[in-house]
């Protein structure tokens, strides 16, 4: 999409989206934009399938044209961009997905198809096609005595071009296409709860790997992000934009007060910025569900932080979000 049909999109949002969840929309987006024109830099957690759900679309664009500059994200959202950039015309899309019966789901696994809500990824056109060439580089990685993140090796197949005769879809529309072309951070805390850091598991049990250390830890993983956000917000405040819940938001969200109470680092500045788009409706005991302000006691959002929450589909929310962003 060009600016000018982003500058639409934005002008609908504007006139129409002024109350509730959507009025909550159009402020959380322009208090992106105004964080941005100040200098200020964007972390984006994302959680669930957004990937499988073409996130790429926007986020792509969104990385490209610096509105984002780090990414945390589970090891399935890494790697399902991929799945879809190598697969996407092997997917099959189940449109009752809510009416299928136990015998169905079954007639699916016999195809060795993998249903996400409405859409199977198909193992071996994705998920074995990624394996093969990845364990390239884990063996590499062992035999050169080196260690890398897990988005470190997926960068690692993409720059190496060996996917690309697999590519189905316009390598734009991907984001992790695009994060390794800006070659931005991603922060991937409990890798191995994802089909890759499984088969990752597999080879070494299989004693194709020797070494499980080759893959740094969430505890490393942490490390990084410690260095990251010290040195990104030496000269700059950092937002935090998060889709869905879980260990995606929680984890990067915690290093503010790691750094200023378990390093003592007072200095250290607080999130800039806040927005979940989040179905969990607020409820008590729960961090998916838990309201900005109950942020303030942990020292993750200050008093005057902008917070919003959109209790909403992200789905439908990030994509809207992301295009009255992109018309700047």
């Amino acid at each position: 999409m060009t600016k000018k049909e982003y500058g639409y999109i934005k002008n609908f949002i504007k006139y129409n989206f002024r109350h509730f969840n959507a009025g909550v929309l159009t402020s959380a987006s322009e208090a992106y934009v105004k964080h941005l024109k100040k200098g200020g830099k964007m972390m984006m957690a994302i959680a669930g399938a957004m990937s499988t759900a073409e996130l790429g679309l926007t986020l792509a664009e969104m990385i490209r044209k610096d509105k984002v500059h780090a990414i945390t994200c589970t090891g399935a959202n890494l790697e399902e961009d991929i799945y879809n950039l190598v697969a996407h015309n092997h997917y099959v899309m189940v449109p009752n997905w809510r009416d299928l019966s136990p015998e169905e789901e079954e007639k699916l696994l016999k195809r060795h198809l993998n249903r996400v809500t409405d859409t199977c990824i198909p193992e071996e056109e994705a998920m074995r096609r990624l394996e093969k060439v990845v364990i390239k580089y884990w063996k590499k990685a062992e035999e050169d005595g080196q260690r890398y993140f897990p988005y470190e090796y997926m960068y690692q197949v993409l720059r190496s071009g060996e996917l690309e005769k697999y590519y189905e879809i316009d390598p734009k529309d991907s984001w992790m296409v695009a994060a390794c072309e800006k070659n931005i951070p991603i922060f991937v805390p409990g890798w191995e709860d994802s089909t890759l850091g499984n088969m990752f598991v597999s080879q070494v049990k299989k004693g194709t790997i020797k070494n499980i250390s080759i893959v740094k830890s969430g505890l490393e993983t942490m490390d990084f992000l410690i260095d990251w956000y010290l040195e990104t917000s030496k000269n700059t405040s950092i937002g935090f934009f998060q889709i869905g819940g879980g260990i995606a938001g929680d984890f990067p969200i915690c290093v503010v007060p790691l750094i200023r109470q378990d390093l003592r680092n007072k200095k250290c500045k607080l999130w800039g910025y806040f927005c979940q788009i989040s179905d969990s409706t607020t409820s008590y005991g729960s961090y998916s569900g838990a309201i900005p302000n109950e942020k303030i006691t942990w020292e993750k959002l200050g008093v005057d932080t902008p917070k919003f929450v959109i209790e909403s589909d992200a789905t439908i929310v990030a994509p809207l979000m992301f295009a009255y962003i992109l018309a700047e």
